[in-house]
């Protein structure tokens, strides 16, 4: 029954167009910073003189449907930078255009204009904390370097449980019910060995969205928290850089595109690609003698990149991964390693006539602990390894927006350890999928 009523649904999403807009007009399109090419989200499009108008979603797409026929003056309007102005007409087609908006050079002081205050306005979002690399710049840290882990804590209803590999209680639920998704991959330990530092790096993050209630059934499968983090694209117009150490550790940035965005190209190709590790094991010996004159066990390397490609109509893909490694040895008496890799890609397709879009991601993640006691000779192990696939469609008509989904997942756990000191229990479990059906309560409106 859940299957016919996907297919239903499906068939609904892909009919409509064709009843609501045989009269009417669609504009699509994106909206760029012209300095790097990244996505410039809630920013007002508006037809001059209408009440037609949008405003652009986190990644810089917006439709403005059932426009009558005629000529129009589009206008784009963003705090920082300088007013766009394009003249269109309008038909029974769709027309799709791609906009890059120069930085101002004209500041003013004692204004603030907020994205996230338009947000509000158009989006009904109950205990949902947004979080930005600007933010997070904004308080002090450790080490001298931003970071996620850090910020939570101050953050009401989020205690921390310490300093050596560290968990987040959100609203009274355990560790485990809280969901951390980076690009749409699922991240099972987003700590290192020294807790106070998260596995994400500041420098690549493009926005953060903390759900401490009030999440949909997209997010199945945790009942406490979920914090979805998203990455931005690399530079699309020039190569950058950048480096950064302190007595913690360092980190390497670089990005570039393969093939620059320019307004007569139909396609783009960008990377990103950052690293970051401790060498406290190696500095504290010089810095922290006071802690352990043998230095600190702590030890971290994260490497993330990321290649995105995209067309002139919006329509893009991204293929990414990621290894974040911890390690805690203390010597003559245990070492203990932790390992999470994923690799994945997430896409957005915009099709040509009808107000609708198209997103999904598709990902694999394996999380590996290993335990060595040296004092009883004896190695503990286990793993969790999984796979997931999903799609979203957003359907808007007028100011309003359908949102329907689907997900498929699938994992893997195995485990060894010893239930005696002479006696090895092992155990590997099978690969098991969930029905691709729909789950329960995705299907939503949004009125803008």
């Amino acid at each position: 029954m859940k299957k016919i009523v996907l297919l239903f649904t499906v068939f609904l999403i892909f009919l409509l167009p064709n009843w609501g807009f045989g009269q009417n007009g669609i504009v699509k399109g994106f909206v760029y910073d012209d300095s790097d090419g990244e996505p410039i989200g809630f920013c007002a499009v508006q037809l001059k003189g209408t009440p037609f108008g949008a405003m652009t979603e986190r990644n810089g797409s917006f439709v403005i449907s059932k426009i009558p026929k005629g000529e129009y003056t589009l206008v784009i309007n963003f705090f920082g930078y300088d007013s766009l102005v394009d003249n269109i007409s309008i038909n029974e087609n769709t027309v799709i255009k791609r906009y890059l908006l120069q930085p101002s050079k004209v500041f003013l002081e004692a204004v603030q204009v907020s994205g996230e205050a338009k947000r509000v306005i158009t989006e009904t979002r109950t205990a949902v904390i947004s979080i930005s690399p600007k933010e997070m710049t904004k308080m002090p840290s450790i080490g001298g370097q931003p970071d996620f882990a850090q910020y939570l804590q101050v953050l009401p209803g989020i205690i921390s449980t310490g300093d050596q590999g560290g968990q987040l209680y959100i609203r009274g639920g355990t560790p485990i019910q809280n969901m951390v998704l980076f690009d749409g991959m699922l991240v099972l330990n987003p700590f290192h060995s020294i807790g106070l530092f998260s596995v994400f790096d500041n420098d690549i993050m493009s926005n953060a969205d903390v759900y401490t209630g009030g999440f949909g059934a997209e997010f199945g499968g945790r009942v406490s928290s979920i914090m979805n983090i998203y990455t931005r694209d690399g530079n699309r117009k020039r190569i950058s850089g950048k480096i950064d150490a302190n007595t913690f550790g360092g980190k390497l940035l670089l990005e570039g595109p393969f093939v620059k965005l320019t307004d007569e190209r139909n396609v783009y190709v960008s990377y990103i690609l950052s690293a970051k590790g401790s060498f406290l094991n190696e500095s504290s010996k010089l810095f922290y003698k006071y802690a352990d004159t043998n230095g600190l066990p702590f030890n971290y390397l994260d490497v993330y990149g990321k290649i995105s490609l995209g067309l002139k109509n919006g329509t893009k893909i991204n293929f990414f991964g990621f290894n974040f490694a911890d390690k805690v040895h203390y010597t003559n008496i245990a070492k203990y390693k932790w390992n999470n890799y994923a690799v994945g890609t997430n896409f957005l397709v915009i099709p040509g006539n009808a107000p609708v879009t198209l997103e999904g991601t598709i990902a694999y993640s394996d999380y590996g602990i290993r335990l060595d006691d040296y004092f009883s000779r004896r190695q503990d192990s286990s793993s969790l390894a999984g796979f997931t696939a999903n799609l979203n469609i957003s359907y808007y008509i007028d100011k309003h927006l359908l949102n329907v989904g689907v997900e498929l997942l699938g994992y893997r756990t195995s485990y060894s350890f010893y239930s005696t000191p002479f006696t090895k229990y092992r155990r590997l479990t099978t690969l098991r999928t969930l029905p691709f059906t729909p789950n329960s309560n995705t299907i939503s409106v949004t009125s803008g």
